[in-house]
């Protein structure tokens, strides 16, 4: 379910309401859903029922409590909690089950995510002009087709430069041009380099010839040196270490994506404690712990919470037209932007492109293509950028199941980067 179907999904549960005489207001034309804020929980929320109060003469979280049931069976929602004042806290049943098997998948197959078999048992040999992007093509092909099970062989016409071998990485099984070429051969003729790109570097210089097309003119300039948002392989490689760093930062607040394990051994941990005393005073310790007031505490999130009825609740009471004015301010839970609009959720834009990986492995090996694992890594990058500002908790948040399988997808994206550049012969760095 996307924000925009949840979004829709709400204003039916108000119109069944109203219908019901549950409510005796207007169904508005748009139901405002976004990412929980400090105090919510879940996967989405909506402020629609402070949005209602006023026109409805109830106080917003009675409003809550009367659209609940009508969102609580819905096909797509796995439950409905009300926090706060009056907001509508939704988990997905479909959030986090449909990517799980795929981010497992990935994160149990690592850097080989993608590999398969298609071409097992094929000898393949790949045969490359004395010239330094056929050379660099040639040997990213390999690396693909190898990737697919096929067997590969590489030569060159003439030995290669020795800063091609020593910077550049490459490597070619053979030189020189056969008498009688084997029926096998398959030529790697990409238009030439303008310009010595060893002056880059390994990783930029082999990006700059291998993100083109083979028949389009590499730019052999410091562009690809750029650490900035209009480099593509600064991009890929940034996002890259970002999925790195949050891994790094989730484990500083105490939560991982291998399981809740890690989690919630702190809590037992005290609990392990009482376990010296074996006087009637143990028990005491315990109860303790089982009371959990602090977690309590920002369950019931009454700092964050009451602002947010404040705001929104108090200034549509004076002026009727400044009603709309309101809006912004109720959304403070979860930020204005995303309120113009209800963009789809970053998430299922990239579950579909992790997903897809494997294909375009298969198709660049297919093809003698490696442009196409470069611009694929690209799309990725870009998408998984989206991800990472919902990754950790924020504010009064605490580390939940949703920031878990978050961090699990953005994982996942990482592993996908990293993998999709070393066959590109390009390092995916931990930090940028």
């Amino acid at each position: 379910m996307t924000p925009v179907e949840l979004s829709r999904t709400v204003l039916r549960a108000v119109r069944r309401a109203v219908d019901g005489g549950e409510l005796s207001v207007s169904v508005p034309g748009r139901a405002v859903v976004t990412p929980p804020g400090p105090g919510g929980c879940g996967d989405y929320a909506t402020n629609i029922a402070l949005q209602l109060a006023r026109p409805a003469g109830q106080l917003p979280r009675r409003v809550a409590e009367i659209l609940r049931p009508h969102l609580s069976g819905t096909d797509g929602i796995a439950d409905v909690v009300v926090t706060g004042p009056g907001f509508l806290n939704f988990s997905l049943s479909d959030a986090h089950a449909l990517p799980t098997a795929l981010v497992e998948e990935i994160l149990g197959s690592g850097a080989r995510y993608g590999f398969g078999d298609g071409l097992s048992g094929q000898v393949v040999q790949l045969h490359a002009a004395r010239e330094v992007r056929a050379v660099v093509v040639m040997d990213a092909v390999s690396r693909i087709l190898r990737s697919q099970g096929a067997l590969v062989r590489t030569s060159c016409e003439g030995p290669p430069a020795a800063e091609w071998t020593d910077v550049l990485g490459v490597r070619v099984d053979a030189h020189g041009t056969p008498e009688a070429p084997a029926p096998l051969d398959v030529g790697i003729r990409p238009v030439p380099a303008p310009a010595d790109p060893v002056s880059l570097g390994r990783d930029a210089a082999r990006w700059a010839l291998l993100h083109p097309a083979a028949h389009d003119r590499p730019r052999i300039t410091d562009e690809h040196l750029v650490q900035r948002e209009g480099n593509p392989l600064f991009r890929v490689r940034y996002a890259h270490a970002r999925t790195r760093a949050l891994t790094r930062n989730a484990a500083d607040l105490g939560f991982t994506t291998r399981s809740t394990a890690p989690a919630e051994p702190a809590v037992p941990a005290e609990p392990a404690v009482p376990a010296e005393p074996a006087v009637p005073a143990a028990p005491v310790a315990p109860s303790e712990p089982a009371v959990s007031v602090a977690p309590s505490e920002p369950a019931v999130s009454a700092a964050p919470a009451e602002p947010a009825e404040s705001a929104a609740p108090a200034e549509p009471a004076e002026p009727a037209v400044p009603a709309a004015p309101v809006a912004p301010s109720e959304p403070a839970v979860s930020a204005a932007p995303a309120e113009p609009g209800e963009p789809a959720d970053p998430r299922h834009t990239l579950t579909p492109l992790l997903a897809d990986h494997p294909r375009i492995l298969a198709q660049a090996a297919a093809h003698r293509a490696p442009d196409r694992l470069a611009r694929h890594l690209v799309t990725v990058a870009d998408a998984v950028l989206a991800v990472l500002p919902t990754v950790l908790p924020r504010g009064d948040e605490k580390p939940s199941a949703a920031h878990r399988a978050r961090l699990a997808l953005a994982e996942a994206a990482g592993t996908v980067l990293a993998g999709g550049l070393s066959l590109l012969g390009i390092d995916a760095p931990e930090h940028l």
